[in-house]
């Protein structure tokens, strides 16, 4: 997937897994967010985004497993970045993680055995189980941006935030400093 992390990264995968809600509960369901930026505006709104059902305008990132119940084996929802195609006006993308709410409210807290991996080829990048960000239903788990030579670096950057996905999608981008 990457040419050497050395040289930057080429193609990245986000995978999230969760157990399924207890028999009788409503189906938790946790959403990968992918937020790009331009060179122009790389903390202000995001050029587009990609989520649940949706992918880049030009195939670069894509959400390859998109699961509603946390069913299956291994990681239940996968997001590919293919950070070395992006346009050069491409300057940074934040990855994020938001539950959608059923009828009450969750946190990371509440999801039994949530974790995120990022890794490129068969290196994993990060991986972590959103401890960090129990108290919390949407939280950064990724920075990715382009250094002067063009090349992709990773930055983990968890941050918690209380917001519904798509508030959650506006204020992820402004997060510099975890």
């Amino acid at each position: 997937m990457s040419g050497g992390l050395n040289k930057g990264l080429a193609k990245v995968e986000v995978g999230v897994r969760w157990d399924p809600s207890p028999a009788g509960t409503s189906a938790h369901d946790l959403d990968i967010i992918a937020a790009t930026y331009t060179k122009d505006a790389p903390y202000g709104s995001p050029e587009y985004l990609v989520y649940f059902g949706s992918r880049s305008p030009d195939g670069t990132i894509t959400l390859n497993r998109d699961s509603r119940t946390g069913q299956g084996f291994g990681y239940d929802e996968v997001m590919i970045l293919e950070l070395d195609r992006l346009a050069p006006r491409f300057e940074r993308v934040v990855v994020g993680v938001a539950i959608q709410q059923p009828a009450q409210e969750l946190t990371f807290g509440d999801i039994v055995n949530a974790s995120v991996r990022i890794r490129t080829g068969p290196t994993d990048l990060a991986q972590h189980d959103f401890v960090e960000v129990r108290e919390r239903n949407a939280t950064t788990v990724a920075e990715f941006t382009r250094e002067s030579s063009g090349a992709w670096q990773y930055r983990r950057i968890v941050q918690g935030f209380d917001a519904d996905p798509a508030s959650f999608a506006e204020q992820m981008g402004r997060v510099m400093n975890p």
